[in-house]
């Protein structure tokens, strides 16, 4: 039960899912460490060390069964977390005391563990990315067709299709599934490289042989289920820094997706056109019982701004470094690197939310089509009567003097568009008198806004979604 005394990250009881804070938690980064120091102790003895059998297999038996009390009492007295956990094993296989971490730095555990942690941590979001992009496949089709006002500056401008402007959303986010398979196929471990990484403690161990400190860190990255193409050839102490930095940019990336769909969905629910979810005994204010406010993209949006600013703070760690390593970057990467993916776990838990229960409003939608389409319109008008004989310019100047007073009317009195109307009355359009309906259809005006929003997808977004059929079937949770 937690102390409500303490100051608790909301990230943990609020936002994250469960998987994701497990795959930071200190179970798994303490028995990786085990892994680890196990992977190291089994390579050596294979290639010669005098460590036995009985020795890896008493380490193996006690991989996971951490004592983490004994662990904190370890590092309160010699202020390192690595070797009171080396002391600790020790402890649990006092057979194999002896022989754990040998020829290690800390940053072999430590290093390799993160990385593998981040790697994994990937691959969860991976999975809810493109879960997203599938619920918003389904909601792109379903209203492929449906007209709808676009908007520059948000102003009115031409129209769009629900679906369509769902494409771009899409886009948006097979962008970032693009950087970040590109970013988990580079994936690469610190390796076994000693203090400084020139692998000196190592190669003293073999004698002097090279070629068994090669095989060495083979071996070990293989019981990691990593090949020796992915190991950093050099390093200093530690993996590069920039790694770090270039997750967050990724993962920034997804927040800027999301930031843009959440702000996309609040101004449309300001215009009741389409809505979030909203359940039978959510309260949308404190204050007013009539509102329904958009919390979960409100949240989203809150959330991606916190991403957003966190590169930058993984590239001053990085720029930071001196020559082969500084100890400054540990407290601030222990804080950084976890809530990076706590954050984004947590936008994509609610883009996936989102996109399950969004309610789409066609008829207010067609209600702002019909007030601004008629301007739109009055060129395809002007066509049709230049056709039955009229004088283009005339034409013209008497639309655009309608428009006037029919734009006066809805902006000084509160009065609908009655453009169209006044055209109908107007002798100088008796051609099209009895037309306007069909004229100004809103499906002629949507351009290939459809057929667009189906090659997309076709083209890009199933084979995505082909590629991780595996991985389909997630669904948002929102917690609180």
């Amino acid at each position: 039960m937690s102390d409500k005394l303490l100051y608790e990250n909301p990230l943990t009881t609020r936002y994250a899912s469960r998987e994701m804070l497990e795959n930071f938690g200190d179970a798994k980064r303490f028995r990786l460490w085990r892994k680890l120091w196990i992977a190291l102790a089994e390579s050596e003895m294979e290639l010669g060390l005098p460590i036995t059998e009985a020795q890896v297999e008493e380490l193996k038996a006690h991989a996971d069964d951490i004592d983490f009390g004994r662990a904190e009492e370890y590092e309160r007295q010699v202020r390192h977390d690595v070797m009171a956990h080396v002391k600790a094993f020790g402890d649990a296989a006092p057979g194999a005391a002896g022989i754990i971490h040998l020829g290690a730095t800390s940053c072999f555990v430590d290093c390799n563990s993160e990385i593998m942690i981040l790697h994994d941590g990937l691959k969860i979001l991976l999975k809810k990315l493109v879960n997203v992009i599938d619920k918003l496949k389904d909601f792109a089709l379903k209203y492929r067709d449906l007209p709808t006002l676009g908007f520059t500056h948000l102003q009115p401008a031409q129209l769009t299709t629900v679906g369509k402007r769902a494409t771009l959303w899409l886009q948006d986010l097979m962008l970032d599934y693009e950087s970040l398979t590109a970013l988990l196929a580079k994936v690469r471990l610190r390796g076994v490289k000693g203090t400084t990484g020139t692998q000196a403690s190592f190669l003293d161990l073999f004698d002097g042989d090279g070629e068994k400190v090669k095989e060495l860190e083979r071996r070990v990255v293989a019981k990691l289920g990593y090949s020796a193409e992915e190991v950093y050839a050099v390093t200093g102490q530690t993996y590069p820094r920039k790694f770090d930095y270039n997750v967050l940019c990724v993962l920034s990336q997804i927040a800027q997706s999301a930031c843009k769909f959440s702000n996309d969905i609040r101004l449309l629910q300001n215009m009741k056109e389409v809505e979030e979810p909203f359940e039978t005994s959510q309260i949308g204010s404190s204050a007013m019982a009539y509102k329904r406010n958009p919390m979960r993209c409100e949240r989203m949006g809150s959330l991606a701004r916190y991403m957003i600013s966190l590169p930058v703070n993984s590239a001053v760690t990085a720029s930071t470094q001196w020559f082969e390593r500084t100890l400054d970057d540990s407290a601030n990467r222990r804080i950084v690197n976890a809530q990076a993916f706590l954050t984004v776990d947590a936008i994509l838990n609610l883009y996936m939310n989102v996109t399950e229960g969004l309610v789409v409003y066609d008829r207010m939608i067609a209600r702002h089509v019909a007030a601004e389409l008629p301007f739109m319109a009055t060129e395809n008008i002007i066509m049709e009567c230049v056709k039955a004989g009229g004088d283009r310019q005339q034409l013209h100047e008497r639309v655009r003097q309608l428009s006037q007073e029919a734009g006066a009317a809805v902006k000084r009195e509160g009065k609908d568009n009655d453009l169209l109307a006044r055209i109908e009355k107007d002798e100088m359009f008796a051609a099209v008198r009895g037309r306007l309906p069909e004229i100004v259809d809103a499906k002629k005006f949507i351009g290939r806004a459809p057929a667009q929003t189906e090659e997309f997808i076709e083209r890009e977004i199933l084979p995505i979604l082909a590629r991780h059929a595996d991985l389909l079937g997630a669904h948002g949770e929102v917690r609180v």
